[in-house]
């Protein structure tokens, strides 16, 4: 929370509140703190073959919606393996391939992906040495693995994975390995996380016609160990967009006489645009989980959990002079207008 004050330049607001009141407007600050329980589906597969052609295959059974798991997933896996990221492949969706997997909800996948890549990894350094013991005529016990590449004691010859995937490749291999550099690793976790955090913002709004502008945004965002800092901030900014499409714009409104939707298309439908959302001002706190391998808690959804509240608490804060405690959402400039004039019939504005 004193993160998040810092960043919104909370000392300031009442300099900017003068400001708006010399212009004729309201200036209204929110805050709110969130902290969320994540589970989802408990049960993932990731199956990990290191390819003779120089590529690592993982199928993994949960589906991204634009959340970049394939990026993030893939440098998780170059991490443990330490192999180039650039020879990950991530396979995902094709159900024909994917057999096993919980899907993307509940702030799951990253933590999810991450525990059976991180419970998949020893797996696969292990059938490493295998592999390399049959090519090198060695005991697996006397294959080392050590900053990637596998080596023996018996010989000067080492290969990381992608290279002794190659050179398995021109052997026949005994049976318990005819498969190769190959794993299938399944996980089922139970155990929540608490990913957690806090929002600011400042709305101003015209007494005379409801009009609001949404003029600062700052959140700050406790997500658990952060594997790819610019998706996790993306993923942040597009969940306090939603959050704030919720609490001003986003209205199903249905013609009570007849049944009919009124706002059946995005003509009608209000949604948060670039020109009605400031620049917000995101930091990721990483406080690291203990129920899982990476400390991973969960991104994406805290900008949207926290946006309605610290929304509407800032218009009732603006309101104030009127004796404004609640509006209903959203609250567009409708329901803000016909909310100011409710209140004046009740009680003259106070200064």
């Amino acid at each position: 929370m004193d993160w998040a004050m810092d960043i919104a330049d909370w000392k300031g607001f009442e300099q900017r509140r003068r400001a708006a009141a010399k212009r004729g407007k309201l200036l209204g600050r929110g805050l709110a703190n969130y902290v969320e329980s994540s589970i989802g589906a408990p049960n993932e597969q990731a199956r990990i073959t290191v390819r003779p052609e120089g590529r690592v295959d993982v199928v993994i059974g949960t589906q991204p919606s634009g959340q970049g798991h394939e990026t993030s997933f893939a440098q998780v896996v170059s991490d443990l393996l330490h192999v180039p990221v650039e020879s990950v492949k991530i396979i995902l969706g094709d159900t024909d391939v994917v057999k096993v997997g919980g899907g993307s909800h509940s702030g799951r996948s990253m933590r999810h992906a991450a525990t059976v890549f991180s419970k998949a990894a020893p797996a696969l350094i292990d059938r490493g040495r295998q592999v390399a013991a049959a090519i090198l005529g060695s005991a697996p016990d006397h294959i080392e693995f050590s900053d990637g590449r596998f080596s023996s004691r018996g010989t000067n010859r080492t290969f990381d994975f992608l290279e002794l995937a190659k050179e398995a490749a021109r052997h026949d291999l005994p049976d318990e390995i005819k498969d190769g550099i190959a794993i299938v690793t399944d996980n089922e976790m139970h155990d929540p996380v608490f990913p957690n955090g806090c929002a600011i913002c400042e709305v101003e709004i015209d007494p005379q016609t409801g009009d609001i502008a949404l003029c600062r945004y700052a959140s700050v965002d406790d997500v658990g160990r952060c594997i790819n800092p610019l998706i996790v901030d993306g993923q942040t900014h597009g969940a306090i967009a939603q959050g704030i499409g919720q609490a001003l714009w986003e209205q199903i409104y249905v013609e009570p006489d007849t049944g009919q939707p009124l706002s059946g298309s995005l003509m009608d439908y209000g949604m948060p645009r670039s020109d009605t959302l400031p620049s917000f001002r995101t930091e990721i706190a990483e406080v690291l989980s203990p129920t899982n391998p990476l400390g991973i808690k969960a991104g994406g959804e805290g900008g949207t959990t926290a946006a309605p509240a610290c929304i509407v608490s800032a218009i009732i804060d603006a309101l104030r002079p009127y004796g404004v405690s609640d509006i209903a959402m959203p609250a567009t400039p409708y329901m803000i207008w016909k909310t100011i004039q409710d209140a004046k019939e009740l009680t003259p504005p106070s200064s």
